[in-house]
């Protein structure tokens, strides 16, 4: 019954550009409003509301781009777009984003904050994504765009409540299968 009371739309990337390409290829849809990015392999498990609705309540107090964090290994911050930035609420762990790295060296990064796939953009994203040069593997990085976005002060980085899983490679989608097995009672 929900597929028959959805429209779904897609629009193919070309080519494997990178993130803030296959985001601006979605401009058409998505018009002059904020929108919600989710990349598939980070699965993320919350009790209570989504990763999402936690950010969606975020951007309603700021009113500007929010990305989704957490803390990940220090010798691991090489696989990652890196944050650093001021907490600003240390109760919800919101931090106000200064800089970031798309895969700093491990010796190079400002912090272990890394930022997972889930994002709320502001429109003026598109304008910013049409002028970054291409960088690391002659992609189009987000991560350019965020920065431009953040050295105006309108990022905010949320170190969500909840378990992620990197389900883009063997070990992480072993682990979610196990942890969600586990959690129904799956021997």
């Amino acid at each position: 019954s929900i597929i028959d009371s959805c429209v779904f739309t897609y629009i193919r990337q070309r080519k494997m550009l990178g993130l803030g390409d296959a985001i601006l290829t979605g401009e058409p849809l998505i018009g002059n409003e904020p929108f919600a990015v989710i990349l598939a392999d980070d699965l993320c498990s919350t009790v209570g509301e989504s990763v999402l609705s936690q950010m969606i309540e975020i951007y309603n107090k700021y009113q500007c781009s929010i990305i989704a964090i957490e803390e990940v290994p220090r010798d691991q911050v090489n696989k990652y777009g890196i944050i650093s930035g001021e907490l600003i609420d240390n109760s919800n762990d919101i931090y106000r984003v200064s800089n970031m790295v798309e895969k700093p060296d491990i010796v190079d990064a400002k912090s272990n904050l890394a930022i997972i796939g889930r994002y709320i953009l502001t429109p003026d994203i598109f304008e910013i994504l049409r002028k970054i040069k291409p960088g690391n593997g002659n992609e189009i990085q987000i991560t350019d765009a965020l920065l431009d976005q953040a050295k105006k002060g309108n990022v905010i980085a949320y170190k969500f409540k909840g378990k992620r899983f990197d389900c883009g490679g063997i070990k992480g989608y072993l682990e979610a299968i196990n942890y969600f097995a586990k959690l129904l009672g799956i021997k």
